[in-house]
């Protein structure tokens, strides 16, 4: 079993985790928490690109079983689904909770509190589903959780459009961080997902991520600590993915944990761009998976692996 595991537990003996949610609330009152740097006073009702205040903003809860198979064991994996997002994708599968803000406005208490019963339902880890515009009331939640007995896990499921400021707070909190790396190329990034930067911005923030956590350690078939990796295929060539998976192998890890995704399909406002208007070809998915094989990767996602002979 890991040393001082999760790592929040240890950072609650010494008051550091109380100090973090101190420094992170500070950053609403002119926000920063991600690249977009909006600068408006959230706490003032002043609202930015997230259209989030002062309050978590939650969609659903519990067990989840659709994803990667070390997060899903037997017990699923406790994905809360936060509502509003950072990013602006015109194809997300999440329309709804992302784009129209389908969710319920609660208080930090009330995530705590989700958290414990994700806990007792057995879930084995709490995987925060677009966290990032809500950092501030999640790591208060995981502060007065943990005062009570949460012992999982965190998962940290984003975008990777992240601020490695912001990161640097979360080392010690998050045991697993599960970045979905979208593309390499920046003018597709401004009109897929409407921000700036994406692939300088994703490449030090998944850097970060691995310096913080490594690679994914997994202890009796669950995930325990460390990086996992998605990328979703896009019709087309739209998310770059040789770049994706060099960029991975050659400047992050070839042990990374990779889940490399073929379940593309046109939601939201994607028949407005095409090719976006189309699922991928299966040449389009047996291109990626080569790139993935070329480049070395040793650990595809165990539903993808099978395809490689």
């Amino acid at each position: 079993m890991l040393k001082n595991y999760p790592g929040y537990l240890e950072l609650l003996k010494t008051g550091e985790l109380e100090k973090r949610v101190e420094a992170l609330w500070s950053f609403l009152e002119e926000c920063r928490l991600c690249p977009n740097q909006c600068r408006v006073n959230r706490l003032k009702g002043e609202k930015g690109i997230c259209q989030v205040l002062d309050r978590p903003v939650v969609s659903s809860y519990g067990p989840h079983f659709g994803e990667e198979r070390p997060l899903v064991g037997e017990g699923g994996s406790g994905a809360i689904f936060f509502t509003w997002c950072n990013l602006r994708c015109v194809f997300c599968q999440n329309w709804e909770i992302s784009h129209l803000g389908e969710g319920d406005v609660i208080t930090v208490e009330d995530l705590a509190k989700i958290m414990l019963i994700l806990q007792m339902w057995g879930c084995h880890n709490i995987n925060l589903v677009t966290p990032t515009h809500q950092v501030p009331f999640i790591v208060k939640a995981i502060y007065i959780a943990a005062k009570q007995g949460l012992n999982l896990p965190i998962v940290y499921n984003c975008g990777g459009y992240e601020s490695v400021e912001v990161l640097k707070l979360l080392s010690g909190i998050v045991d697993i961080y599960m970045p979905d790396i979208k593309y390499m190329d920046d003018e597709v990034a401004l009109k897929l997902s409407k921000v700036k930067d994406y692939s300088k911005v994703v490449r030090e923030a998944v850097k970060e991520m691995h310096r913080q956590v490594g690679d994914l350690v997994i202890e009796g078939g669950i995930a325990r600590r460390g990086l996992l990796v998605r990328h979703l295929v896009l019709p087309g060539g739209l998310s770059q993915t040789e770049e994706v998976i060099k960029f991975v192998a050659e400047e992050i890890s070839k042990n990374t944990y990779f889940n490399l995704m073929d379940q593309y399909r046109p939601c939201g406002d994607a028949w407005k761009y095409p090719p976006l208007d189309r699922k991928i070809t299966e040449e389009e998915w047996r291109e990626a998976l080569r790139w993935a094989k070329y480049y070395g990767l040793k650990r595809l996602d165990d539903r993808r692996a099978r395809f490689w002979d």
